[in-house]
């Protein structure tokens, strides 16, 4: 029988336009709806998609704590 690995994710969303965004913080994959659930779902879906090839569990970097930050810089 397969064993299945559970790996914690960390993502943000935000607003692009009419859209919601899904980034992963965990590795660089992200997806977008029409909602913040919708934005989540299709997150999940397109990782458990990038999982399925053993190579990418590589890319994969744990990240014990989150903050977020805004900063405002002279551009």
């Amino acid at each position: 029988m397969d064993s299945l690995l559970m790996k914690t994710i960390k993502y943000v969303v935000y607003k692009e336009g009419k859209h919601y965004v899904s980034q992963c913080l965990n590795v660089d994959i992200s997806s977008f709806g029409s909602s913040v659930q919708e934005a989540v779902d299709n997150l999940n879906e397109a990782l458990e998609l990038y999982f399925e090839d053993g190579e990418a569990l590589k890319s994969y970097q744990p990240i014990k704590e989150t903050l977020v930050g805004e900063s405002r810089i002279r551009v």
